[in-house]
């Protein structure tokens, strides 16, 4: 046997060793190759898109993205482990120097060690990619209610990129140790560890103060956050937090050694002065590195909080958007809509139909109201004394047609039976108003500010009643709102636009909605409105999502919009699942590797007179205060996000409450940080404790 294939036996031993050392750096790496080839899939998934009838590369766009923060964090993991496993086995690679083998050799041997690891992680990884691929379509297609059919198969151009990928953060963390191979000697190389070990204790006390200046700053950010309306704010508040986390740390371990210095009171109670110098040792070597993790952590709860708030408007407030399955606006008030009905019909069987009229009165003292009460304008439109300022609400007219918009009772009922509500009745002398769901807290008051005129047009109307089920108020039945009058009071109005409102008998087909454009098209050849602008004005005051489309089809508008969402909620879980995983993969690791070490300092407190019992306890209180410093720091920081969700929850009507998105984005969070933390406990008592065990029974 030559020397080469001895060389690979020896790179393929220690390969072995590293993997039961370092099994939960190998899990995560398989579970990362996991969600990248399931999630890069996706930007192949050419079905998708034909099944939305959309050819826009959002999804794609915003999954490359995802991409790029995937390999740049994977590059750092691996990066990090390399350098971590480089120092750990620096006394072994000194005798190989020693031996006689020269650093070229050295690093040859470390670089086929990583690459054996690598492809023993990627492998298993991909087969369970493939798994995930079907699973995650399955989720999506569901989300997107279409029909899909599991089918196990493999991709190409998903594995070359994944491979890519993969392989191209191997690369690169490789070059970066292949610099640090040729600068080592024999001599730094037996002391690397106990240089490593060596901790700084000179200026603590100025360091301390660190710490209460790190809390203040963090408390400061914690105001700016809803004042970030451009990309400079952004930039400068991201840097202005990351430079406060590692303050935090630097403050937060200057002021535990002080505290032991000054032999408080809580270091004399059970093991707490072990402790507590255990925890600020590991806190002064491991600044930069906690900081880093606290960073991923913050960034992760932010965005799984995010993506729920998203997931919960697309299953429920979207929902509401589109209650008729087909509803189409024309600015011809003599429209009859044959020619759009004679067309759905041949694409899909009608139940029911129904075309009718919004009137106008020519007044606007609806706007006006609407434009001056509801949280969404605050002061825009009041001048300083406090009335509307009429003029710029009439020149504006950013959210509701030019005058008020108005219903016959007729019409209304007719739409309400079809929609499953229970019919209105009004009284004489009585009107009603149909709003938004989420603007009936603001406008319980609107009857206060209105005078509606009845038929003869010489004695007001009383408000009866508001209605906020869904109602199509996004331009088809006025713009937020909508006035309900009796007939005989409509019938002195002007027909404004017309409307045409069809039950379908089965689902619209993709494509639906274009036909219909391109027949609206066609007319508007040859014939023009003074109206023709009119609907575009109309859309009411949502600001994160408005479906103001004259041939609005439900089934063709959801599905686009639910398809836009969910581009953007994936990505936002991908990141977030990978950044917790490669985060906690470095605590574990971490403190896994410094078992052997730690056996020694726990033998001392068994001889000291501590049971097995008492044993494990320091040991849970020890992990349990190393895991849970950067996860408190980063729960603290990302609840940032609750003034998000805050404003999110009043723009959009959702009826949860704006908490319930970051208590579930932190219970998922934490449920995977669980699965890391009982592995880690699991294999450091079985590491430090299992000698002491065989001492008790012998």
């Amino acid at each position: 046997m030559n020397n080469k294939h001895l060389f690979t036996i020896l790179a393929f031993r220690n390969m072995k060793r590293l993997l039961r050392d370092y099994l939960v750096y190998v899990l995560t790496l398989m579970l990362v190759t996991a969600l990248m080839y399931a999630f890069n899939s996706l930007i192949f998934q050419d079905d998708l898109k034909a099944a939305i009838g959309t050819d826009d590369g959002w999804m794609a766009f915003l999954l490359v993205l995802a991409m790029g923060f995937i390999v740049w964090i994977l590059a750092w993991l691996v990066r990090y482990m390399m350098r971590f496993i480089m120092e750990k086995r620096s006394g072994e690679f000194g005798i190989y120097l020693l031996l006689g083998m020269k650093n070229q050799m050295i690093f040859k041997l470390y670089q086929r060690e990583n690459a054996f690891l690598g492809i023993a992680a990627f492998i298993p990884g991909l087969f369970c990619g493939i798994l995930l691929r079907e699973l995650l379509l399955a989720v999506l297609y569901g989300m997107l209610q279409i029909d899909y059919r599991l089918r196990i198969r493999f991709h190409g151009g998903t594995f070359l990129v994944t491979t890519l990928c993969y392989a191209g953060c191997f690369c690169l963390a490789m070059w970066h140790c292949r610099r640090k191979f040729r600068k080592m000697n024999i001599c730094s190389l037996i002391n690397a560890r106990r240089q490593n070990e060596e901790i700084s204790e000179r200026h603590q006390k100025a360091k301390q103060l660190l710490f209460p200046i790190s809390v203040l700053f963090l408390l400061s950010l914690r105001r700016m956050i809803t004042g970030l309306d451009n990309m400079g704010k952004i930039t400068l508040f991201l840097i202005c937090l990351v430079l406060a986390i590692y303050l935090f740390y630097m403050g937060l371990s200057a002021w535990i050694v002080c505290y032991i210095r000054k032999k408080g009171a809580a270091i004399y109670r059970g093991q707490n002065l072990f402790l507590l110098r255990q925890f600020a040792s590991k806190l002064s070597a491991m600044q930069f590195t906690m900081g880093t993790l606290t960073a991923l952590f913050t960034l992760a709860l932010m965005g799984t909080t995010i993506a729920l708030m998203l997931n919960a408007y697309q299953t429920t407030a979207l929902v509401e958007k589109a209650p008729f399955d087909v509803q189409l606006y024309n600015a011809d008030i003599h429209k009859d809509f044959s020619r759009e009905f004679a067309l759905i019909e041949r694409e899909v069987p009608i139940a029911k139909s129904h075309a009718y009229h919004i009137y106008t009165d020519g007044n606007d003292q609806v706007n006006v109201w609407m434009y001056t009460h509801l949280e969404t304008w605050g002061a825009m439109f009041l001048k300083e004394d406090g009335n509307p300022d009429l003029e710029k609400i009439r020149q504006e007219q950013i959210a509701y047609c030019a005058y008020d918009t108005y219903m016959r009772l007729s019409d209304y009922n007719a739409l309400r039976l079809m929609l499953g509500y229970e019919a209105v009745s009004l009284g004489e002398g009585q009107y009603a108003v149909h709003l938004k769901r989420r603007l009936h807290r603001e406008a319980q008051n609107i009857g206060e500010g209105l005078e509606i005129l009845d038929a003869s047009e010489t004695k007001a109307l009383q408000l009866a009643g508001i209605y906020d089920e869904p109602f199509s108020q996004d331009g088809h039945n006025g713009g937020d709102y909508l006035i309900i009058v009796p007939d005989a009071v409509a019938a002195r109005m002007k027909p404004y636009y017309s409307e045409l409102v069809v039950k379908l008998k089965g689902v619209a087909p993709m494509g639906l909605s274009k036909k219909l454009e391109a027949l609206s098209v066609e007319e508007k050849e040859t014939w023009q409105s003074e109206y023709d602008v009119l609907y575009s004005a109309c859309g009411g005051s949502d600001n994160f999502f408005n479906c103001a489309v004259a041939n609005l089809v439900r089934d063709n508008a959801l599905s686009a919009a639910k398809y836009m969402l969910v581009s953007m909620m994936l990505p936002m879980v991908y990141v977030g699942l990978v950044f917790v995983c490669v985060a906690v993969t470095v605590l574990s690791v971490q403190q896994l590797s410094d078992s052997a070490k730690y056996r020694f300092r726990y033998d001392v407190l068994w001889k000291l007179g501590l049971n097995a019992a008492q044993v494990d306890r320091v040991i849970f209180r020890q992990l349990f205060a190393y895991y849970l410093c950067p996860v408190i720091l980063a729960i603290v920081i990302s609840s940032m996000v609750l003034s998000v969700s805050r404003i999110f929850v009043s723009i959009t009507g959702l009826s949860a409450p704006y908490g319930v998105f970051f208590l579930y984005g932190t219970g998922l969070f934490l449920g995977v940080y669980l699965v890391y933390f009982t592995l880690t406990y699991v294999g450091f008592r079985r590491n430090v404790s299992g000698r002491l065990y065989t001492f008790s029974i012998i």
